[in-house]
């Protein structure tokens, strides 16, 4: 998809069809859940200083299904804040 996408409702069917390879998903739906954990851990502990640990935990296994799996660049270059929310509605 080369023009940009005007809207969220838009964009999330177009995100859908990024993410076909059921190990991506599963990739992505893992990385999420070690996000929240993780952030409810830092959080419970007042471990403060971890905090930037959770884009490389999500984005890494994210990145590893796009990438090895899918075959395709991740939205998350063009559209971050749609992409990070869209993942956060994937994995519910």
């Amino acid at each position: 998809m080369s023009a940009r996408i005007p809207n969220y409702k838009t964009f999330y069917p177009y995100y859908l069809t990024e993410h076909d390879h059921k190990i991506c998903r599963r990739l992505h739906f893992v990385g999420t859940g070690l996000v929240i954990g993780l952030a409810i851990y830092f959080s419970w502990t007042n471990n403060w200083s971890r905090w930037w640990i959770l884009p490389i935990v999500g984005y890494g296994f994210a990145w590893a299904g796009h990438f090895f799996f899918e075959k395709n660049k991740p939205a998350t270059f063009k559209y971050p804040l749609w992409s990070l929310f869209s993942d956060f509605k994937l994995f519910l």
